[in-house]
This record gives structure tokens, sequence and C-alpha cells, in this order.
């Protein structure tokens, strides 16, 4: 029998079979059938992007575009007719040109596109005679219906390809940490879908005989559900505005991330329409780099916060106790307000003692075991690598696995680092003292300080924090579904609360950020992270309520001054914003005062100043000026 050989080849792909009889009859006639992969059905749709109350975030939808010449340009009079034909200010025309140039005084070949609502097209078409030189356009383009979460909602690379040329152009350097395509990059197979598939064996006459591999099902394009509250989203940037930090709140008995504000903020379809070249350009030579997400990719030193992770640590590993107290010797650390002895772990978080946080980690590096007796270097190394070892256990110096590109692992010192920093195996605690209060060489980004809080207020355990809760009619990925636990015990987690309480009670760091007259009681902890660069950034992390949590909040602002008067405010409001869904009287002041600061650092970022470090926002008495002579305030 003669050898057949069949080859096909369809869309693009090439599949072929060919082969020599052997083995019974109807194996060799099988045998001589050719491969054939057809296309069933093509994806029709992309998936749309909606919160969690199914507000819809993002879309394809027709587009309207405006061709405005430039050669000749619109004269004056011209320019205020079209202005006042599309209902702008007399200046907005003006304004939205120069933005759409990549850069001042720039000319394209063509003309410039402007973006239109529908209203705004239907004036311009309905006066299209009067109007020759102008052209109207419609165009199917991914569109956003909302001015926030930028860095998650991010873009489709095909969109952003001006974008990416930019970047490339303006920060060669920086080129993959300002690149971010958000859950639109991260998601993109399940929004796109994919084609079906058949796979028949067929004969030299065309004719069928089976299938050589199974069918690949057709899958339309799946809309993803985010957890992000979009209103709590807008409220939360609305607070940061153009100051440079973050804030993330989670519900921690999900992972489900409600709110991921990067400041300073920008609109996210800066990046991808058309007619914002000028302000891509802005924002890429933007000396505060407003194009990273900042919760994700810079990792910092958290300050004071960090000692709710010492404490747990110490606990379990028994360098102390909850009733434990230790004095406030200045001499060790200084301690930037004068407060009564921490005579237990209650009080020692209530009052952010750095001496206290200082004989706390140096009980749990210099403690010798009677095995290790004569060899005091072995034990610290043997103390630090299990200190490493819990505090990593909290989701810290890894990857937490966020539905994020590009998201960073922070950083915890380990002996061989110091081994290598110190060039000796020699270093004593003295050396590394900073650990103590949150500072030198540990770095967490602001998911794992939103993460670190959250597996407190479980006492032990998380889920991976993550911004889609559903695609399609289905749940988040299954790997969201899994729930981690810490090396420390439920107990010494628990152990911590009372002083978290207290911080937020009379005499405690915060007390002027409670929520008790609305009856929410939040367990919180201040952090004041020394610059050297600059004036200080204030953090502060939360949860509440304190006994059946449903929010956790991590909040970074840099060159802020104390976490107790900047960051605690925004934390406070933001929780009574999702809690009770609106902000009690006695605390609009600090929402409008806060707002309005936001705005107007917004303000001073687009003209290029700068200001002056802004007053507290709580009038609380000032603290006692003592003598720095480490790290860290409160």
């Amino acid at each position: 029998m003669k050898t057949v050989c069949g080859w096909l080849w369809l869309v693009g792909l090439g599949l072929g079979a060919c082969s020599s009889p052997s083995g019974p009859a109807a194996d060799e006639a099988a045998e001589t059938y050719a491969r054939r992969r057809e296309v069933s059905a093509p994806p029709t749709r992309r998936g749309r992007i909606l919160d969690r109350h199914d507000s819809v975030l993002v879309d394809t939808r027709l587009s309207y575009l405006l061709a405005v010449p430039q050669r000749p340009g619109l004269d004056s009079a011209t320019a205020v007719a079209l202005n006042l034909l599309l209902g702008w200010p007399d200046s907005t025309l003006a304004r939205r040109l120069a933005e759409a140039r990549p850069y001042p005084g720039a000319r394209s070949p063509g003309p410039i596109q402007l973006v239109l609502t529908p209203a705004e097209a239907e004036a311009v078409r309905s006066h299209q005679a009067e109007w020759p030189e102008l052209a109207l356009a419609e165009a199917v383009q991914r569109t956003y219906t909302v001015r926030t979460a930028a860095p998650v909602l991010g873009y489709q690379a095909a969109n952003a390809q001006p974008f990416i040329n930019q970047i490339i152009r303006y920060r060669r350097g920086r080129f993959y940490r300002l690149r971010n395509g958000g859950v639109e990059t991260y998601y993109n197979g399940l929004l796109s879908g994919h084609r079906g598939y058949l796979h028949p064996l067929v004969d030299a006459g065309g004719q069928r005989h089976g299938s050589w591999a199974p069918d690949t099902a057709f899958q339309e394009g799946q809309d993803l559900h985010l957890a992000l509250d979009a209103q709590l989203q807008a409220y939360a940037e609305s607070l940061l505005g153009g100051r440079k930090g973050y804030l993330v709140a989670l519900d921690p008995r999900t992972g489900e991330i409600l709110c991921s504000v990067s400041a300073p903020t920008y609109a996210p379809a800066a990046l991808t329409s058309p007619d914002q070249a000028g302000v891509r350009r802005q924002l890429l030579e933007d000396e505060d780099l407003p194009l990273l997400n900042r919760p994700a990719v810079l990792a910092n030193p958290p300050g004071s916060v960090f000692k709710l992770v010492n404490a747990a640590i110490a606990l379990q590993l028994g360098a102390i106790e909850p009733s434990t107290g230790f004095p406030c010797d200045q001499s060790l650390i200084s301690c930037v307000h004068h407060h009564p002895a921490a005579r237990s772990l209650t009080m020692g978080l209530q009052y952010s003692c750095n001496p206290y946080f200082y004989q706390t980690m140096r009980a749990l590096i210099d403690h010798v075991p009677d095995s290790l007796v004569a060899d005091t270097v072995a034990a610290r190394h043997a103390n630090l690598a299990a200190w490493q070892r819990y505090a990593q256990s909290f989701g810290l110096d890894t990857l937490l696995g966020v539905d994020l590109p590009r998201e960073q692992a922070g950083f915890l010192p380990t002996p061989a680092y110091y081994d290598k920093a110190r060039h000796t195996r020699n270093w004593r605690f003295r050396s590394i003292y900073s650990l103590s209060v949150g500072q030198g060489e540990i770095n967490l980004t602001g998911l794992q300080m939103a993460n670190m809080v959250a597996i407190i207020a479980n006492r032990g355990w998380y889920y991976t924090p993550h911004f889609v809760r559903g695609v399609g009619t289905g749940g988040p990925l299954p790997r969201f579904l899994v729930k981690h636990h810490t090396l420390v015990d439920s107990a010494n987690l628990e152990a911590l609360v009372p002083g978290m309480l207290a911080v937020m009670q009379r005499g405690g760091t915060a007390s002027a950020s409670s929520l008790a007259d609305v009856g929410i009681a939040i367990a919180g902890k201040t952090g004041t992270v020394q610059n050297d660069e600059g004036d200080d950034h204030a953090t502060f992390v939360a949860f509440a309520p304190a006994r059946n949590p449903k929010i956790a909040v991590a909040v970074y602002l840099e060159n802020a001054g104390f976490g107790a008067t900047a960051a605690a405010p925004c934390a406070a409001l933001v929780i009574e914003k999702y809690l009770r869904g609106s902000i009690a009287p006695r605390r609009k002041r600090w929402e409008r005062r806060m707002q309005y600061r936001g705005r107007s650092y917004e303000l001073e970022h687009r003209l290029g100043r700068k200001r002056p470090p802004p007053a507290p926002v709580v009038p609380v008495p000032a603290p006692v000026a003592v003598p720095v002579a480490a790290p860290e305030g409160r």
C-alpha cells in the first residue's frame, strides 16, 4: 500500500498527518486522514470591569473624535464660538489642544483629535454645515467611566502604545517600574476570551472521520467584578489628592481590596486617550513619579507600626510576656514625647515607647540558650534568623501574589546580610537596633502593610489580597481562596489588641482620631519614619470594628510629619465612610481640610511648585522636644 501524506493549513497554523501502512487494516485506514484545525467562532466582545456594587468602570463603547485642523489653526473668534457650541468655558479648547500635543508647540502632520461626549458630538453634528473645517468620526474604544483607580484599572497594551513609546523615550531606566497595565493586563486573556477550534480528521476527498483532538470550547470575553468600592476609592483619593503616598483598605475576612490609592493621582484615560499626549508627558517628567503604583512597587521602612510584628514575635519566642514592663530609658533610644512608664505591652503600644521596644527586641536577639552559652555570636545569628522566619510568615519579604503586574517583595534582613554588611560575624544588637522601631533595613510595600494588619485583625491568618472578586459568573482565581496562617499563635496576636485599642483612647498616640462617638472601636498603631533627606514620613495601620473586623487600612504619607496627626485622620475618615456611609458632623472640618490640602497639592503639582510642609490636621498638644539620638517617632 502506498504512503499517504496530507497537509492542510488553516488560520495560519500548519497541522499535518503523514503515515505509512502498518498494523490492522482499520488503523491503517485511520492513519491516512489529514488533521485539520478550524475556527468555530471568534469572541465578539471584551469583558467589562465592574466594581463591587456592579457599577461599570471600564467598557468597550462607541466614542466620538473631533478632528481640529492645525494648519491653519482656528482663529480666536472661531475658538470662542466652538467653546460656546460645546458648552465649554472659554479657555477649554485651548487647554485641550495643548494637552493633546506631546510637547508645547508640537505639530503633527494631521489634525488633532479630541474625544467628545455623546452630547458634545450631537451638538457638532447638528451644526456640521456651519463648521466645514471640522470632521467628526466614530470609533469603538475602551472607555473609562471614572477618573479614579488608574493604577488598578490599567490599560490594554494595544491601546497604550503611544504611552509606552513615551516611557521609553523619557524614562528608559524606569521603563518597567512605570509600565503598569493593572487588571486590564493581568486578566487580559479572560477579558479577551478565546476562539473555539474544531479538530476533524479529513480524508483525501474532504470527508470527515471523527476528531484527532478534543475540540476547544469558544469562550466569550468575561466580565471582571472587582472588590473595589468605587465610591470609597474616589473618597480616599480626594483625601490624598496631589500628596505623595498611598492608602490601602481591604476586607480582612476575604482579602478583597476595597480601595488602593497611589498619590499623586491621575485619570486612567490619560494613558490611552488620543488627546492626552501632553498630559502623559507631564506625568512622565514629574519628579514625584505619579505613574508609580506606590502600594505595589515601592517598599519603605514601616516605622513604629512594625512594633506590632516585633511584639508578636517576642511573645511567641518567650522574650516578653503581655505583663512585661520596661523603663523609658532614653539613653538607649530617644522617645519624642513624655509619657508614664510602660509597665506592660499594652502601655508600650499605647505610648509607642521606643525604649520599650528597643529592650523587647534586645531581649529577643541577645537571648542565649543553654546550648549556646559559650557562643553568643551563634546565639544572635539563630535568634535573628528565627525573627526573620516568623516575620516572613506575615507575608513579608516575599511576593504576596496580588493580581497586579510588577508587585515587589520588600525586604527583611538576615544574619548573612549583616555578616556581609558589617564585614564580620561578631555584630551585636546595638548595630541593628533600628529594627526594633521598624527602620533600618526593613522595607514593606503598602499591600504588605495592609495585609500585616489584616493578619492581626484575624488573629493569625489571611487570604492573599486581591482586586478581582469574581470572573464572569464565578468567583476569584482559586489561589485567592486558600487560607494562609502565620507562625505566631492567635493568643499572642490577641495580646496586641488591647494596646492597639489604647492607641485610639485618651493618652494614646492617635486619640484624636477615635470614632468612639459613633460607636466604632478602632484598633490602630501610629508610626513616624525618619527621613534624612527631608521631612519625616507619616504612617498608620488600623482595623475596625476591633472585635469583628470588616476593614483593615494602611496609610503612608511622604514628608507629612507625625503619623498621629497626618496619616491617622485619613484612615479614620475612610473607616467611617465605609462602615457608616457618611462622616459625622464633628469630623466634617477634618474632611474639608484634608480634601482642600489634597486639591492644593495637586494644583501646586501642575504649576511645578512645591509647598512647605503642612500643619497638623488635628489640633493636638505639641510633642515635647527631646534630643534625637536614634530614628523613629510616634
